[in-house]
């Protein structure tokens, strides 16, 4: 990801951290209300996400960054939504287990 990409996504993770919200944060459609926030930056006519949740034990899970490719619409494409389901399903076991 090109580095204005990146300090974008890095601030909006510190304000996370500090439990506060980016302004760009938004919730992430599919996972019912705010428990995953992503952050969609434009640079030089491509698109970057970043998704995360901090509704599980007072911690900031990163769950996906990328560069959105889909040609459809601003929908995303089903195998980031899976990884992104996935990753959440991980991050709750292992806020279980700590």
């Amino acid at each position: 990801m090109p580095d204005e990409v990146v300090d974008v996504f890095g601030y909006a993770l510190h304000l996370a951290q500090a439990g506060k919200k980016h302004d760009q944060a938004k919730a992430m459609k599919g996972f019912g209300g705010a428990s995953v926030l992503e952050v969609v930056e434009d640079y030089m006519g491509d698109t970057y996400r970043a998704v995360y949740t901090v509704k599980i034990a007072e911690r900031v899970y990163v769950l996906h960054c990328f560069q959105k490719k889909s040609t459809k619409g601003i929908e995303t494409p089903k195998h980031e939504m899976d990884l992104i389901r996935e990753r959440l399903k991980a991050a709750l076991a292992h806020a279980k287990g700590a």
